[in-house]
C-alpha cells in the first residue's frame, strides 16, 4: 500500500464578542463543498508557514499560525482524470487577525464563520469532522498563546 501524499491545513479561528469560537470554512474551487484553507508542503516554507499562505490566498485571513498541528484527517483528493491520492492533512490553527476583501482566490470561493459544530456537520470527511466536534480544548489552548503573543 502506498503511503498517502502529505498535505498542510490553516484552521482559522476566531472568538465572538460574546467569547463563543468560530472557525471560517471555504467552499472547494471544485464541488463546492465546505472545506479549511489547504494544500501541498512547500519546499522553503516551514508547515505551518505554509498554511498560513494557503489561508491567505484561499480565504483571505491573516493571522498568527501555531507551529504544533491539533491534528490530521485523511481524504481522497479527486484529479482532473478522475482518479484519486489519498492525502493525510495535518492540521494548523491560526487566530484570524484580519480577513481581506479581496483576496487570491476571492472570485472562486466563497469563506463563512461556522461554530465548530455546525462545521462539522458541514465537511465530508468524518476524521476532519470530530476533530471539530473536538475543538474547544486546543482553540482556548491558541487563544491564550495569541494573547501572550508569543514569538512565530
Amino acid at each position: 500500500m502506498t503511503e498517502p501524499a502529505e498535505q498542510i491545513a490553516a484552521l482559522p479561528i476566531s472568538w465572538t464578542r460574546s467569547g463563543k469560537l468560530r472557525v471560517l470554512m471555504v467552499t472547494s474551487r471544485d464541488t463546492g463543498r465546505w472545506v479549511m484553507p489547504k494544500g501541498w508542503t512547500m519546499a522553503r516554507h516551514k508547515p505551518w508557514q505554509a498554511a498560513a499562505i494557503e489561508a491567505l490566498e484561499e480565504a483571505g485571513a491573516e493571522g498568527t499560525v501555531l507551529k504544533t498541528p491539533i491534528g490530521e484527517y485523511s481524504y481522497d483528493k479527486v484529479l482532473e482524470d478522475g482518479s484519486a491520492i489519498p492525502c493525510r492533512v495535518r492540521v494548523y490553527p491560526m487566530v484570524v487577525e484580519r480577513l481581506k476583501r479581496r483576496w487570491k482566490e476571492s472570485g472562486e470561493r466563497t469563506r463563512r464563520w461556522f461554530a465548530p459544530k455546525a462545521a462539522a456537520r458541514s465537511v465530508d470527511e468524518s476524521d476532519l469532522a470530530a476533530l471539530l466536534r473536538g475543538l474547544k480544548e486546543e482553540a482556548q489552548l491558541a487563544q491564550i498563546r495569541q494573547k501572550t503573543r508569543l514569538p512565530k
